[in-house]
C-alpha cells in the first residue's frame, strides 16, 4: 500500500461529536459540519478530519465517539453550534484510499501489517481520516495513522 510520512502541526478545530455505534450516522454528522462551515465561509480550501475516538473492539458500540472536525483560524470565534478543540501535533503515516466503505475497510485491514513492514509503531492516538481542498468533493481520503518518533 502506497504511503507517505508527515508531521502535523497543532490545529485549532471546530467539531461536532456523535456518540453511538459507528456507521452511516457518522456521515450525517460530517454533512452537518460541512453545512455549518459553508454558512460561515470556512469550507473552501478547508482541512476536514473524521476521528473515531474509540476502538469498537474494546468500547461498547453505544459509547463510541465520532468527531467531524474542521481546522479554523486561531482568531475565529466559534458559536454554540460546534465544539472547539485542538488536534495536537504529531507524526503520521498517511495512506490515500478511495472513500468507499469497501476500500476503507480493506485499507484498515492492511494498515497494521503495512506499518510493521515499514518499521513504524502506532502511537496511542486515534487514527484520523483527512480531507483537504478538492478532496472534500473528491472520492478519496487520507487515512492518517499516528506513529511514535
Amino acid at each position: 500500500m502506497k504511503f507517505k510520512v508527515e508531521t502535523f502541526p497543532n490545529h485549532r478545530i471546530a467539531y461536532m461529536r456523535r456518540v453511538g455505534q459507528y456507521g452511516p450516522a457518522n456521515i450525517e454528522v460530517m454533512e452537518k459540519l460541512k453545512s455549518w462551515a459553508k454558512e460561515k465561509n470556512l469550507l473552501e480550501s478547508a482541512i476536514l478530519f473524521a476521528i473515531s475516538q474509540d476502538n469498537p473492539a474494546t468500547t461498547p458500540p453505544g459509547n463510541c465517539r465520532f468527531d467531524a472536525c474542521i481546522v479554523i483560524p486561531t482568531d475565529y470565534q466559534v458559536d454554540d453550534t460546534v465544539l472547539e478543540g485542538e488536534l495536537s501535533s504529531g507524526k503520521y503515516v498517511i495512506f490515500e484510499v478511495k472513500h468507499t466503505a469497501e476500500d476503507i475497510q480493506k485499507a484498515y485491514s492492511e494498515i497494521f501489517q503495512s506499518l510493521q513492514n515499514i518499521g513504524y509503531i502506532m502511537d496511542n492516538k486515534p487514527i484520523i481520516e483527512k480531507y483537504i481542498g478538492d478532496m472534500i468533493s473528491n472520492p478519496y481520503c487520507e487515512i492518517c495513522v499516528p506513529v511514535k518518533p
